[in-house]
């Protein structure tokens, strides 16, 4: 009975943290990796991309919730490919989701302005840590959760780019919309949708930069979420400046620096949502990447 209890606990804790990972997807996909929500800018800027990401949630709860996420993506004038690896682990619960992506970039007459067009296809598991079980590690309910199929999943994503104007749109999660026998411990991201508009306030090599941006995503069983904020980027956009403000009552703020725009690391904070701020803090983020 006790085993049961806490298979029920960890189904919880999980379905919890990745409603909150919806409410709060990592801040890296709204200025720093654009590729994490949407597959059309795979490959955008030419050449190898690396971006490593960190997340840690509710540092005050033992078996707090953790996101790791590594991409890399490569870009020549017209194609992009690249590969998602994301690890989420909270309580007992692990999740693995690895994809592929192709990418196509289609100039316009006007050099500056582009479509571009992307399609992830990979895998998606969900499993119990069994050696992290106090209790009977044989357990039914545990096993039978662990024989769960690991299934193919996707994203399909669009966007419009100019030198100074952003559109992008993206369907995360194309598994949601086939499968319907599989056992749902959370919500999920039904699309994605976002415009930013970039402004030159000062240009040379103490160039000044701002970027407003507003996004808004669809969630299964939820409402609607919008999220507004700004980047700025000082010293030729080597030192980033980012704010968000999200609807669910939350804020993330972010600091960056891009060594001679080749080797970034940034971090944010992410206040707690307004339910929950006097349980726990907000999550903290550090995001590395190196363009070569």
């Amino acid at each position: 009975m006790k085993n049961k209890i806490a298979y029920i606990i960890c189904l919880v804790l999980f379905s919890i943290k990745a409603s909150f990972a919806q409410l709060n997807p990592l801040t890296a996909q709204y200025y720093t990796n654009t590729y994490l929500a949407n597959p059309a800018f795979a490959g955008y800027n030419q050449g190898l991309n690396i971006n490593a990401s960190y997340r840690a949630q509710w540092t005050r709860i033992p078996g707090s919730p953790v996101v790791q996420n590594l991409t890399a993506d490569y870009g020549t004038e017209k194609v992009g490919i690249g590969l998602n690896i994301n690890f989420d682990k909270a309580g007992l619960q692990r999740q693995s989701r690895v994809v592929g992506t192709y990418a196509y970039h289609l100039k316009l007459n006007d050099t500056d302005k582009a479509l571009h067009f992307g399609l992830s296809v990979g895998f998606m598991q969900q499993r119990l840590s069994q050696q992290d079980i106090v209790g009977n590690v044989n357990d039914p309910l545990a096993m039978n959760y662990n024989q769960r199929q690991t299934y193919i999943d996707g994203d399909f994503g669009l966007g419009y780019t100019s030198n100074q104007f952003r559109f992008e749109a993206s369907l995360p999660n194309l598994n949601t919309f086939t499968k319907r026998d599989e056992i749902r411990v959370a919500d999920v991201g039904t699309f994605y949708a976002a415009v930013s508009y970039k402004i030159d306030l000062s240009t040379g090599t103490e160039g000044i930069d701002l970027e407003p941006k507003f996004a808004y995503r669809g969630i299964k069983g939820m409402d609607n979420m919008w999220d507004f904020g700004t980047q700025l980027s000082l010293a030729n956009k080597q030192v980033n400046l980012t704010g968000m403000y999200h609807s669910n009552k939350s804020a993330s703020f972010g600091l960056g620096l891009d060594y001679r725009k080749r080797f970034l690391i940034n971090g944010f904070y992410t206040t707690q949502t307004s339910a929950l701020t006097s349980y726990s803090n907000g999550s903290f983020e550090l995001n590395i990447r190196g363009r070569f």
